[in-house]
């Protein structure tokens, strides 16, 4: 499969929130929201266009070569003024796209974005039982960094998460 990296566009928000929806309904699924939705599309939008007056964030997509979405990755600076070199990392792939260098391929665009905003870490959770994303993670360089119990709620429980972190060198 071939696909490129870009920067997200307010007009990827109507499939942005569609591959949402389709990999938040995996049984393993990715931490979406409280309420169990992604944001609306008009939400979405509006959300892209606001971070281009924003340096402090960035959202990255993958396109196939047929103009399909099939991955995206958030990336945001801690706002505390004691640690705005660390930012955090959400991620998602398209299960036809997994195993095909899309999400090795975004993290590796938020490495680069970091650098160029002077942040130093790049945080994640990830839910214990997503062993895929743990392995993808971790061969890329993330460790783990802590276990937080019931830290989140979804589908009406509260669920453990795994906090890993990659530490970039500083040139």
């Amino acid at each position: 499969m071939s696909f490129q990296i870009r920067h997200a566009d307010p007009s990827d928000a109507e499939e942005l929130t569609r591959l949402a929806d389709a990999v938040s309904a995996e049984p393993e699924g990715w931490l979406i929201s409280v309420a169990g939705e992604w944001r609306s599309a008009g939400d979405e939008r509006r959300f892209i266009k606001a971070l281009r007056r924003y340096p402090h964030a960035a959202v990255f997509v993958a396109e196939r070569d047929d103009d399909t979405l099939v991955g995206r990755l958030s990336v945001g600076r801690d706002p505390h003024p004691a640690s705005t070199h660390v930012a955090d990392v959400g991620l998602m792939v398209a299960l036809s796209a997994r195993r095909q260098g899309v999400g090795t391929a975004l993290l590796n665009a938020a490495v680069d974005w970091a650098r160029e905003a002077g942040v130093r870490k790049l945080e994640l959770h990830v839910f214990p039982w997503n062993e895929a994303a743990i392995a993808l993670y971790e061969a890329f360089g993330f460790e783990r960094e802590g276990y937080r119990k019931r830290h989140y709620r979804r589908g009406g429980e509260l669920v453990d998460a795994i906090l890993m972190a990659y530490e970039m060198d500083v040139e």
